[in-house]
């Protein structure tokens, strides 16, 4: 038995009559809302760490707005991923409902406002760095950075908020519609040009390793979406399913995936910084400088050999 919290309509539990049949059949569900909440935790401490370091301690810069407001987003929903595996854990082990349903609603499409948000970004910064190398001819101003980040802010509160006022205030059929509009956004405008400036970007920086090995932000960026690809995207891919009956494998599943997406990219950032070609390893903050405070991209289509060629070869 799965009842289904993440649904704007929940699947009633099975009826039975043996409480502890009823109890043992949520033992695996308990085992991963524990694994959920455990990598949650740690994802919460790594993008406070890069919270700290990139809003204090490291100087800003156009890449380092972007990856300072895809930790918000990062651990924004991991925190709501924490709330929510805590309260699945008591309801497993209790064998009864601990929250409403609405308020169950209310937490997932909080968690769907931080997720979109880490998506439009992750396109955001896709695209502008495949742009940087490409070396457009087109002067980048000066803010363009933080203007970018709060039009994706504001576009996800106006995407949270009309979903959120259809399934929780207006019937099924609405709440239904608003989500698939939510998903077809993210599959067909956000998702593909992410998918298509990554790979121009991973091939024009292999094309041009003959002559310097690729810099540790082009690394990192490049990780950072193939694990959101990998791990994060199937989240949607999932509830877009979901609205026409499909169930291919259990919600517990597919989210916790996309806790580990939100919770990787701070170990990533502090690897990639980190590893020299001795595996020697550095402090955080030195880790993190070494990445964000590279020379700018742009030098990367013209004669200038003054970009960092320290990539990591463990």
């Amino acid at each position: 038995m799965e009842v289904n919290y993440m649904s704007p309509t929940p699947t009633p539990p099975t009826p039975t009559t043996d409480g502890e049949d009823l109890c043992s059949l949520e033992v695996t569900d308990v085992a991963i809302d524990g694994v959920t909440l455990l990598i949650c935790l740690c994802g919460l401490v790594g993008n406070g760490a890069v919270l700290w370091l990139l809003g204090f301690r490291i100087r800003r810069n156009p890449i380092t707005v972007y990856i300072l407001n895809l930790a918000v987003a990062d651990f924004t929903f991991l925190l709501f991923m924490v709330t929510s595996s805590i309260l699945y854990m008591i309801e497993s082990i209790s064998c009864s409902s601990a929250v409403s349903l609405r308020y169950m609603r209310s937490l997932f499409l909080l968690s769907l406002f931080s997720y979109n948000l880490g998506l439009y970004l992750l396109t955001a910064i896709s695209i502008e760095r495949c742009v940087s190398i490409l070396c457009s001819s087109i002067r980048r101003p000066q803010h363009l950075s933080a203007v970018v980040c709060a039009l994706l802010w504001a576009l996800s509160i106006a995407v949270i908020a009309a979903v959120t006022s259809l399934c929780l205030l207006h019937k099924y059929e609405h709440c239904q519609m608003a989500l698939i509009s939510m998903y077809v956004l993210n599959f067909l405008i956000f998702a593909p040009p992410m998918v298509i400036s990554s790979t121009i970007f991973f091939i024009k920086v292999q094309c041009g390793s003959q002559q310097r090995q690729p810099g540790r932000l082009y690394l990192v960026i490049f990780l950072t979406v193939l694990f959101f690809l990998l791990f994060a995207l199937p989240l949607s891919i999932w509830n877009f399913l979901q609205q026409f009956g499909y169930f291919l494998v259990p919600s517990q599943v597919v989210f916790l995936l996309a806790c580990i997406n939100s919770s990787i990219n701070p170990f990533i950032y502090f690897l990639v910084g980190s590893c020299r070609r001795h595996c020697s390893f550095v402090s955080l903050q030195v880790a993190f400088r070494r990445v964000f405070e590279e020379p700018e991209d742009n030098t990367a289509c013209s004669n200038d050999t003054t970009m960092d060629t320290l990539a990591p070869a463990c």
